[in-house]
């Protein structure tokens, strides 16, 4: 059994993220989908870029993690700008035909208080897609101080996993 409990989030709703659309009363909802391409070859790349913390580490992100692939109770430091640290844990992850991802939930110590999930999905018609959803609000005074500009950082940060998922998963531009 493990040591680790759902007491160490600085949240309630641990695993909220599986449900489309949730956000808990007091929270920031966040929901951005980028078209990465399309295939079998797109969404397999996609998904290990996402699975084994690629896409984070070409956005320029710093990740420290207890394994070197995503899965439920791994422990994981982001560090930004070599300042701001946020350490998170794994709450689930899914590796099935058409869907794969993961969510992180906020420990002690992260600017924010919340989940966020990357998952990447091949539709029916074959064109792939990663989704970013969070629902959050801020723990620290700096990150409470940036009101507005912090969810517009979130945003922008969201649409940059996108952007960089589509140049790992392409490896032919016109296929995006």
């Amino acid at each position: 059994m493990s040591s680790k409990s759902s007491k160490d989030f600085t949240y309630d709703d641990v695993g909220a993220t599986r449900e489309p659309g949730f956000c808990p009363p007091g929270f920031h909802p966040l929901h951005v989908r980028t078209r990465l391409g399309e295939g079998e070859r797109v969404f397999r790349r996609a998904a290990e870029a996402v699975l084994t913390w690629e896409m984070h580490r070409a956005l320029g992100i710093g990740i420290t993690a207890t394994a070197d692939r995503a899965a439920p109770d791994v422990d994981v430091t982001v560090t930004l700008a070599g300042l701001i640290k946020a350490p998170c844990r794994i709450v689930w992850t899914a590796e099935e035909h058409r869907r794969a991802g993961w969510a992180y939930g906020t420990l002690s110590g992260h600017p924010e208080s919340g989940e966020e999930s990357f998952v990447v999905h091949r539709t029916g018609d074959g064109t792939v897609w990663l989704t970013v959803s969070a629902f959050s609000r801020a723990a620290k005074w700096y990150a409470r101080m940036g009101g507005p500009a912090t969810r517009g950082f979130q945003q922008a940060y969201a649409r940059r996993c996108g952007v960089v998922l589509r140049q790992l998963s392409v490896t032919n531009p016109e296929e995006a």
